[in-house]
């Protein structure tokens, strides 16, 4: 727990955190007066207290001054005096913060969450998928209450009702959105104890069959186009195309994007996101800046890298877009058009893109790579996350056992 004078000479020259964690850095003259640096950077002033008469047996309490980058280090301590100096008269600045949360419509106090904590200390993806709960789900049924009106029961209705419409896994994720949003508020959380659906497992691994008949219909969609089906009952059908001439072209890059996540085991916005200049294929590798575990080597076959090179390059972005090539040029938002034509040209059903990296895992456990080097392979910073791929790996290990022991059984003349 670094203490030091927080003077505007020695914040500058405090450096940004190497670990996971944030780390608080305390004024070694005012008592409770802090600065919080986050992994990403993003610097906060904040005021640590016990409530009341204080004392250890009363647990510390902490608010929030304002971020380093809007706030002076002068000025942040005299915003830090005034607030200790209440706390000493009685207040508690940190229950009248809760309080006042507390009085606004959750669609408020939740949009208050992503703005303040979520687009601050995490990943522009993850604040705006919490948006995207918050605004498609929450906002549905609980949006128009008063925070500290919504009770247990109000959230376990709202659960059971998005899980009926759009399933148990988006009702789950929007349960625990709901719940961030109301411990960042620090109020009584309704959302604590409502049971989460029970999630069947959603790792899909294909097989080699069904890779070869999703290749055969990536071939087909770049070079003579998928067909597609045109509605006989609308008005206009008549002037649409003679059955024989109703194909879809796909590009190179969109088909060329499905292959790289085969190919790579990359995640879809790793793909959608990377540069050119992210690309180094005299090494074979890619090195992305900001992965969901942060900065990220990826090593590239020979067949990914034989892709890139044929590639036509049009923008600064590997997988161009609409505008590629433009001032306005910015990465595709998905491939999913694309990507269900394939599946549909390859009769397969219910696959995610997202199953194309448990594949290329699966594939290396096959194969009788250890499970560190597939977690490597993956950018795992969990180990248990490489766990999933535990059972094929053992399936791989018993046909190399079976191998060895015929082959010492041969030798023994036992066979």
């Amino acid at each position: 727990m670094p203490i030091l004078k927080l003077t505007k000479r020695n914040v500058e020259a405090i450096e940004k955190p190497c670990g996971a964690a944030p780390v608080f850095y305390w004024d070694e003259d005012l008592k409770g007066f802090g600065l919080r640096l986050m992994p990403s950077g993003v610097a906060t002033w904040i005021v640590e207290y016990r409530p009341g008469a204080g004392g250890r047996g009363v647990a510390k309490k902490r608010v929030k001054i304002g971020r380093l980058d809007k706030l002076e280090p002068d000025k942040a301590r005299e915003a830090a005096k005034k607030i200790l100096a209440g706390v000493e008269l009685g207040a508690d600045p940190a229950k009248t913060k809760a309080e006042e949360r507390g009085t606004l419509v959750f669609s408020q106090l939740a949009a208050t969450y992503v703005e303040e904590h979520m687009k601050m200390h995490r990943k522009s993806a993850t604040a705006d998928y919490y948006t995207y709960v918050i605004e498609k789900h929450l906002n549905q049924h609980i949006g128009s209450k008063r925070a500290n009106t919504i009770t247990h029961d109000d959230v376990g209705t709202m659960h059971r009702a998005i899980g009926k419409a759009g399933g148990k896994y988006i009702a789950n994720r929007a349960l625990a959105v709901a719940s961030a949003v109301f411990n960042w508020a620090k109020m009584d959380n309704p959302a604590k104890g409502v049971r989460k659906f029970k999630e069947d497992g959603r790792e899909r691994f294909l097989t080699s069959e069904e890779l070869q008949r999703l290749g055969d219909a990536m071939r087909e969609a770049e070079t003579i186009g998928l067909p597609y089906d045109v509605d006989e009952d609308r008005p206009n059908a008549k002037h649409a195309r003679k059955r024989e001439n109703r194909r879809i072209v796909y590009g190179p890059h969109a088909v060329g994007a499905i292959r790289l996540l085969m190919l790579t085991g990359c995640r879809l916005r790793e793909i959608l996101n990377l540069r050119w200049n992210e690309v180094d294929l005299g090494r074979g590798m890619l090195f992305l800046p900001d992965s969901k575990t942060g900065k990220k080597p990826v090593m590239l076959p020979t067949a990914a890298q034989e892709l890139l090179r044929s590639l036509p390059r049009i923008g600064n972005i590997v997988i161009a877009g609409r505008d590629a090539g433009t001032d306005d040029e910015a990465p595709r938002h998905d491939i999913k058009k694309p990507w269900a034509a394939i599946l549909k040209r390859a009769g397969l059903s219910g696959i995610r893109i997202h199953d194309l990296r448990h594949t290329f895992g699966s594939v290396g456990a096959g194969s009788g790579l250890g499970l560190p080097v597939i977690g490597n392979l993956l950018g795992h910073k969990n180990q248990k996350t490489t766990e999933r791929y535990a059972h094929v790996a053992n399936d791989a290990a018993k046909r190399a056992a079976d191998m060895i022991g015929e082959k010492i059984s041969a030798a023994l003349g036992t066979k």
